[in-house]
């Protein structure tokens, strides 16, 4: 894997074309929610982004410095391509932002919304459930704390 990280305007067209393709595959087509993914927040994040041997797209985040989506810190759109799945790439993709994140806004409390099924995903990150369950596009989600 090769990772890349790069604020907004940073990002090639070809980039930004391929991140919005890996989300939309996996959140709009795959779990079946039409929604509209593209919120105006891109613009204020960090991207991270994990690229295979082949030099495709199948893992990415979204970063933030507090203030920006929740009053601390925080990583958004976790995602990976359906390929991947199951060998360790999501933990990898975490791991790497988490570090960046830290890197970047300094060692503090970041937030997640997270589908809720990923309770324990997370929960081996160090995040805890700071909410009570919630519907986010008919799917349960709540938010956690890594503090």
């Amino acid at each position: 894997m090769t990772w890349v990280e790069k604020t907004f305007d940073a990002l090639t067209t070809a980039e930004l074309y391929a991140l919005l393709h890996l989300r939309s595959e996996v959140f709009v087509v795959e779990q079946n929610c039409p929604y509209l993914d593209m919120d105006y927040a891109d613009q204020q994040a960090v991207h991270v982004m994990g690229y295979n041997e082949a030099g495709k797209l199948v893992a990415y985040t979204r970063l933030f410095g507090p203030g920006i989506k929740y009053d601390m810190a925080a990583i958004g759109r976790v995602v990976t391509a359906k390929e991947v799945r199951g060998g360790g790439i999501g933990r990898a993709l975490m791991a790497q932002s988490i570090a960046l994140l830290e890197a970047r806004f300094g060692k503090q409390p970041i937030k997640i919304g997270a589908q809720q099924y990923l309770l324990e995903f997370y929960s081996s990150f160090g995040f805890r459930q700071s909410s009570d369950m919630y519907l986010e596009d008919n799917i349960p989600h709540i938010e956690m704390i890594r503090p």
